[in-house]
């Protein structure tokens, strides 16, 4: 096709491409929004991949349009260039040439059947995906992570890092709690694979009046606590102890149960001394094993900023304050 004629230079431009039209003429007409395309990776840059649909027509998949829930950092993470994938066309604008495809559209978004997949109750396995100050997210299916609150993870312990729990890649069983498909949302819980041991074991061994040899596990100022069992401790109040009473972290003491609260997971303790005391020491079996010291807090693959799935719940273990009289204070 002739495109120009200069008489005075004799020259002639011509084109080659304008013998078959402009493909983008009728490209609304040929990939209307929505439409389902195979194309080709032609190019991969930091915010997304380009990809040929036909001759003279490309169309850009986003970064964010290449999965629904997993965090991409690269496009080279799930395309190369020469790849044919499975395209959806989200929008078009003819006059500037763009056409806006998605990769996860093609795959259907997987938070639309969770809730018939995943429903409250059911028990689940999956791996650590990642460990943050609140919680742990755990896969359970390609591209759907729960999160399981520290507040979930055990009936007794006071756990301050979930790291103390569970290892990031390590498989685990969780039963789901809840599910919000909206907020891509799914609440797990560990400890609810067992029976609360305060609706019944604990009521029944720990109750009011009843007579325990335990172990001084930290002493702070406004009281001692001590271990009762594994994972189980009651505290003495500041006002259940005289200045004679210098307990030390490791120490036995004998103690009686004064207030068991189920509720609120407290057991408030009074010291018993003397001989009777002594006596229930020496005859009291091998202490249960201290807590391991905490680990450091593991670090988080979150972006700086990032808002988190979920927040830490209100009176957890961080925002515990300490206790009235008589009451047992959640584990430091």
């Amino acid at each position: 096709v002739v495109l120009d004629i200069n008489r005075e230079k004799q020259e002639i431009s011509l084109g080659m491409k304008q013998a078959d039209g402009n493909p983008w003429d009728d490209v609304e007409a040929k990939f209307p929004p929505g439409t389902v395309v195979e194309g080709l990776v032609r190019n991969l840059t930091s915010y997304g991949a380009f990809v040929k649909l036909e001759d003279g027509i490309e169309g850009l998949v986003h970064i964010s349009e290449m999965s629904w829930s997993k965090r991409i950092n690269h496009p080279a993470d799930v395309v190369k260039v020469g790849d044919e994938v499975e395209v959806v066309v989200l929008d078009i604008n003819r006059e500037k040439q763009e056409i806006s495809l998605g990769m996860k559209q093609a795959d259907g978004n997987p938070w639309d059947a969770v809730e018939a997949k995943f429903p409250p109750g059911t028990v689940v396995e999956g791996v650590v995906r990642n460990l943050t100050s609140y919680g742990a997210f755990i896969e359970i299916a390609d591209g759907i992570d729960g999160l399981l609150h520290v507040s979930d993870m055990s009936w007794t312990k006071k756990i301050a890092n979930p790291a103390e729990m569970l290892e990031k890649g390590k498989q685990v069983r969780a039963v789901v709690l809840s599910v919000h498909p909206d907020k891509k949302r799914i609440a797990l819980g560990l400890k609810q694979l067992e029976l609360d041991p305060w609706q019944k074991e604990i009521l029944e061994r720990f109750g009011p009046e009843t007579e325990h040899v335990g172990t001084v596990t930290k002493v702070t100022n406004f009281g001692i606590f001590v271990q009762l069992d594994m994972d189980l401790e009651g505290l003495l109040h500041i006002s259940e102890l005289t200045p004679a009473d210098r307990l030390q972290a490791g120490d036995r003491a004998a103690v009686r149960v004064l207030r068991l609260d189920t509720e609120e997971r407290k057991i408030g303790l009074t010291l018993l001394r003397g001989e009777q005391a002594a006596e229930m020491i020496a005859k009291a079996p091998p202490p249960a094993p201290l807590p391991p010291p905490r680990p450091e807090p593991a670090p988080s693959d979150e972006a700086p900023g990032e808002i988190p799935e979920e927040v830490p719940e209100e009176g957890s273990a961080a925002q515990a304050e300490a206790p009235s009289e008589g009451d047992a204070a959640p584990q430091p």
